[in-house]
């Protein structure tokens, strides 16, 4: 059985969560991307750069 990473925000009440595999983690990033770039959510770019950093941290150290 595959480990499940999370990587996640929570603002203003809202929690955006994200939950990816190791072997997942280039489509997790692409999907924080696209959530960033809807104008209705207050999921910013800024959100997006920090989860994306911590996912390909976690992708360099070998574990999340």
């Amino acid at each position: 059985m595959a480990d499940v990473n999370v990587v996640g925000v929570q603002k203003d009440g809202e929690n955006y969560l994200f939950l990816y595999r190791d072997d997942q983690s280039d489509d997790v990033l692409r999907s924080i991307g696209r959530t960033a770039s809807q104008d209705e959510l207050d999921f910013s770019w800024y959100d997006a750069a920090v989860l994306s950093q911590k996912v390909r941290s976690s992708r360099r150290d070998g574990w999340s």
